[in-house]
């Protein structure tokens, strides 16, 4: 079936796979459609809504298979349509290599949203403070590089002589948004905060080094259960942390990271990464003692470069966090090193 937000494709197929019948349903006759049907299995793509209607359709007793989308639309032909959606699901569901994504709970889609809500409030106050430094600039004034040293010279640029009297009123206004935005982001953080303490999994996860509140939760909510990968190398390739290949006969080429699956979670990886390579660096010239992760990635950054360094040690940090989550192994640098699944 191919959902949408009021129009519903349903193609019924037999074991042969297929179609003996099509519906298009509104989302009041797809409701009872799902709970007076007779027990069967559903195909989705794992789009918008999906999971809320997989989700649905379990409470009536049905099977759920949930298929990436580009996986999908490569058994597309010709013209997209819901019809050719349905169809093209169909012949992706018989590939038993392609790997169904997990339902979502709803708890995970929870987290997801508090994060796409930070994002988007991140995003807004980052806008409105090169709102305030451009116009700022117009009149002469040159705030410092850095968001946190910026708001700080803010209030007094703002009464500055420069800045005309019509405009004052304006920014005020703009400031004051950009405060309230930084509100919202620290209450988000708090509900994320709390969620970590009440979950065993999470708390777990920030264990590891390069891992905090952001990464540990983002992950857990975008990964939704470790048993449904096969090792600690499928979730950093779903997170697109492994090379990209072009390979023909004995000619192996690796490129960069493919930087496919969840690249916000991906992003907080390679931030995690970053910071654990930047300590490590700090700790080796102040003449402190290393663990063996940070003399890993250490060695590494020697041998090619900062950024190759960083990524690779985020693909360690998302093995790490596989076999912490999966086993319930203690996070140990100094084994990490060596082996990390």
């Amino acid at each position: 079936m191919d959902t949408a937000k009021l129009v519903f494709e349903v193609a019924e197929a037999g074991p042969s796979g297929k179609v003996v019948r099509r519906l298009r349903l509104n989302r009041t006759q797809f409701s009872e459609y799902l709970a007076t049907r007779e027990k069967a299995s559903f195909v989705l793509e794992a789009c918008g809504g999906a999971h809320h209607w997989a989700r649905v359709m379990q409470r009536c007793g049905h099977t759920v298979r949930l298929l990436p989308v580009p996986y999908v639309c490569a058994y597309r032909r010709r013209n997209k349509t819901d019809r050719a959606d349905c169809l093209a699901m169909l012949e992706a569901a018989k590939n038993p290599e392609i790997l169904a994504v997990p339902v979502k709970s709803v708890e995970h889609q929870a987290i997801q949203g508090l994060h796409r809500c930070r994002s988007a409030w991140m995003q807004a106050r980052t806008a409105r403070i090169n709102t305030l430094r451009g116009l700022l600039r117009e009149f002469g004034i040159v705030l410092p590089v850095g968001a946190g040293a910026a708001l700080q010279r803010m209030p007094e640029a703002l009464e500055d002589e420069a800045v005309p009297l019509a405009l004052r009123p304006t920014l005020h206004a703009l400031l004051d948004e950009v405060r309230d935005l930084a509100q919202r982001i620290i209450a988000v953080e708090h509900q994320l905060e709390a969620i970590s303490r009440q979950n065993p999994v999470i708390d777990h996860l920030r264990d590891i080094s390069g891992i905090g509140l952001l990464a540990a939760t983002a992950l857990y909510a975008s990964a939704n259960d470790a048993r449904h990968y096969r090792n600690g190398r499928h979730l950093a390739s779903w997170l697109g942390l492994t090379p990209r290949e072009h390979s023909s006969g004995h000619v192996r080429r690796l490129g960069g990271i493919s930087k496919r699956g969840d690249r916000y979670v991906r992003m907080l990886l390679t931030h995690g990464a970053r910071a654990v390579l930047l300590r490590a660096g700090q700790m080796q010239r102040a003449g402190q003692d290393l663990n063996a992760l940070q003399k890993w990635v250490l060695a590494l950054k020697a041998r090619t470069n900062h950024n190759k360094a960083t990524c690779a040690l985020a693909n360690k940090l998302a093995r790490i966090a596989w076999v912490t989550w999966r086993h319930g192994t203690m996070f140990d640098p100094n084994q990490a090193a060596a082996a990390s699944a």
